[in-house]
């Protein structure tokens, strides 16, 4: 079928207010981006509705592309017709004849947004679900549970028939919800909180501590290919790769082992926020799942909490191992989360690490550190990287 216009839904946009048209302008920015290597659509947009005109483009490639805009509901590929009652009748009938195999059991669903047209929706149903009853003796109307839908859409703007409504991934649009940095390690669950994160709108920086010798090479190319994914839901996202050996070196020499998750946790913490601010990111977020390990039992938390004062979000905290991992596989990040490369988190992990941290005893075992000057070398060396959508070689490849 060629298809003229893909006309795109939105979901939670159609709640916003007063600030619903910037919402709209950030949805239309996201489309514009994923979309801009398809030199001859365009993109405009209506009350409630978005309308990407083909003019020849591939309609199954653009609308792969659109299955990764946050902001979008749903999306439809349709043909657009004249606003006349006997013209949409017999397109109708000509789209619901392309879908192999053939189907069954119909109905037709009108929407009327432009009331000047005198044929009423319900009256449009009857209408054109007659015309097809006649033409094809072999299908029948099926109102609850049919095969095929034919969804015609009168508009001031033009006349859309469509029979295929495909889900978007929901959400607002990146952009629309201020600047975040994700801590982002090579496991499975922070990919997935910047996931989670970018689909409630925000821009997406990323922090990655990498502890040469004890961490390689390999892990870090490793986040660099989980940062790459990302890219495909929200963009370019810069990647800030904070050396952290020193800093790790000297809690495991200093301070008591059972404490060495905490305090190196509140190292990150030092050290993210004042990255944060340096890039005006309004927050920190993280893939912790409230008592997935010791370090994220909430007394853990409140304890690693207490060194910063910019908010900690943590999209996962109600999850289950199994429900992250669900997510992880659906946006293919599970199978680089997986490789077996170690990252800064797992070296020197105690055997039996406090549970019930306290804040003042954290505290009082960094005083044999001098902490201020570990965090300013620390953010003094940190290397910015920008991960691009652009393919890159598998991290498999590269070793």
């Amino acid at each position: 079928m060629n298809y003229d216009v893909i006309l795109i839904r939105y979901g939670e946009l159609a709640l916003k207010g007063k600030n619903r048209d910037q919402f709209e302008e950030a949805l239309a920015r996201s489309v514009k981006s994923v979309l801009r290597s398809f030199f001859k659509i365009k993109v405009r947009r209506s009350y409630g509705r978005m309308y990407v005109e083909l003019h020849g483009e591939d309609a199954e490639a653009v609308m792969e592309r659109l299955k990764r805009v946050f902001g979008i509901s749903s999306f439809s590929p349709t043909i657009q017709v004249e606003q006349d009652a006997e013209v949409i009748k017999e397109k109708s009938l000509e789209m619901i004849r392309q879908i192999q195999p053939e189907p069954k059991t119909f109905r037709v669903e009108t929407r009327r947004a432009d009331k000047r047209f005198p044929t009423p929706s319900m009256e449009m149903n009857r209408l054109v679900g007659t015309h097809i009853l006649r033409n094809l003796p072999a299908i029948k109307v099926d109102v609850h549970q049919p095969e095929a839908v034919v969804h015609i859409e009168i508009r001031a703007e033009g006349t859309y028939i469509s029979c295929q409504t495909i889900p978007g991934p929901g959400g607002l649009p990146v952009g629309s919800g201020g600047k975040v940095m994700l801590l982002l390690s090579g496991g499975i669950d922070s990919p997935v909180a910047g996931w989670m994160m970018m689909k409630r709108g925000v821009t997406l920086e990323a922090i990655h501590f990498h502890s040469p010798p004890f961490t390689s090479e390999r892990s870090l190319e490793k986040v660099r290919d989980l940062a790459h994914k990302l890219t495909k839901w929200g963009g370019t996202i810069r990647l800030h790769v904070v050396p952290f050996t020193d800093i790790q070196t000297a809690i495991r020499d200093q301070c008591p082992g059972d404490y060495l998750i905490t305090i190196m946790r509140r190292f990150m913490m030092r050290i993210a926020e004042r990255i944060a601010r340096e890039n005006n990111a309004l927050a920190l977020a993280s893939g912790e799942s409230l008592g997935q390990v010791a370090s994220q039992t909430l007394e853990s938390m409140n304890t690693i909490n207490d060194v910063i004062s910019i908010p900690m979000l943590r999209p996962l905290v109600a999850l289950d191992k199994t429900e992250i991992t669900e997510i992880a596989r659906r946006i293919d990040t599970y199978e680089l989360s997986i490789l077996p490369f170690e990252d800064c988190c797992t070296i020197f992990t105690p055997k039996n690490p406090v549970t019930r941290p306290k804040p003042y005893l954290a505290a009082r075992f960094e005083e044999k550190l001098d902490v201020d000057a570990l965090v300013e070398d620390a953010v003094h060396r940190t290397v910015v990287e920008e991960i691009t959508s652009k393919p890159r070689e598998a991290v498999n490849d590269l070793f």
